[in-house]
């Protein structure tokens, strides 16, 4: 299995607390936060990672270098911000799987992914999204389900109780191929919103930890929850 990890991040809100490296280099307990991602991948089958990288790059090129707990790394770089989508799509050019996984460089969630992978083949799934069960929350958008059939993606507002988009994703490499896309597009926006209520979007709910650092109190929160975590 392949992976392409979005790490183009530049940390904007981040700049009261980290300053001068991409936000998914930003320190945790005296490691980047990518460490973290590549410690709980190196548990599963994965053989390739793909970095898309653009702000400050070089950072993360001169710490990981071309491989990390035995894994092949490479990288791909942004020469103008590309979205969510258009970084996805441009990495794709460094995978030849069918399926690849696809995560975001700033969020820790560190689900089963052989039960993520095998989920998604025995559904056919051309898209799958890993989902998590959130209370009390305002900072991110809900998805709505039936089964694990993915029926609407809503704007942030308060939600006593309901599911958010994980960013993991899995993903047959034709469902992107396959469409006339730009080179500059969100994939929440352009592919994920727009397919919301089709038969081509599936969602699998997991409970894991759930970390994410584009803010500066959850990123502080961070390194509590990580040193307590390991």
């Amino acid at each position: 299995m392949e992976a392409i990890i979005l790490a183009g991040g530049m940390g904007t809100r981040l700049r009261e607390v980290i300053t001068d490296v991409p936000k998914p280099m930003a320190p945790v307990n005296g490691k980047p936060f990518l460490y973290y991602l590549f410690k709980w991948i190196k548990q599963y089958p994965v053989d390739k990672l793909v970095l898309s990288a653009g702000y400050k790059s070089e950072r993360i090129v001169e710490y990981f270098g071309n491989s990390i707990f035995n894994i092949p790394l490479e990288y791909v770089v942004e020469g103008k911000p590309l979205g969510t989508g258009g970084a996805v799509k441009y990495a794709l050019q460094k995978t030849k799987g069918r399926n690849i996984l696809i995560l975001n460089g700033d969020t820790y969630f560190p689900i089963n992914l052989n039960k993520f992978l095998s989920f998604h083949n025995k559904n056919n799934s051309l898209f799958t999204v890993a989902l998590k069960r959130m209370r009390d929350f305002d900072r991110y958008g809900t998805v709505e389900c039936t089964g694990n059939k993915i029926l609407k993606f809503n704007e942030k507002r308060f939600c006593k109780d309901g599911l958010i988009n994980g960013g993991i994703y899995l993903v047959n490499r034709q469902f992107i191929e396959s469409r006339k896309l730009p080179s500059v597009f969100s994939l929440e926006k352009e592919i994920l919103e727009q397919e919301a209520g089709t038969s081509l979007l599936k969602g699998l709910v997991f409970d894991e930890l759930f970390i994410d650092i584009g803010i500066p109190e959850d990123y502080n929160r961070a390194e509590l929850m990580m040193k307590n975590y390991y």
